[in-house]
């Protein structure tokens, strides 16, 4: 008997970092403009910045400061301990270390 407490989802986190890499702050920037159907121009609005400027970060060009993408993050309402961990952890794979960040917040 199968109950919805033993099915495992197909998909968490680490299933999609195998399929598809690690989750980058240009990832993350982008699929959140896409989920929202929103134009580089709006979202660049939305965050204050220039829209080549985010589409710098789009194309992992520029990297934000933990400071910028806390900013980011709230001005989008989304979870910021969640997006500076994830640039935390893109700093430490551009230094060849293999960690895992949980912030709190």
């Amino acid at each position: 008997m199968t109950t919805a407490r033993n099915k495992r989802p197909k998909y968490g986190l680490r299933q999609l970092e195998k399929d598809f890499g690690p989750l980058t702050f240009a990832r993350l920037l982008e699929s959140h403009r896409l989920a929202e159907d929103l134009t580089q121009s709006q979202l660049a609005k939305k965050l204050r910045i220039s829209r080549q400027k985010l589409n710098d970060f789009e194309h992992g060009r520029r990297f934000p400061s933990l400071r910028m993408a806390a900013d980011f993050a709230e001005a989008l309402g989304e979870h910021a301990p969640t997006w500076v961990s994830v640039v935390i952890e893109e700093m430490l794979r551009r230094e060849d270390l293999d960690f895992r960040v949980t912030l709190a917040g």
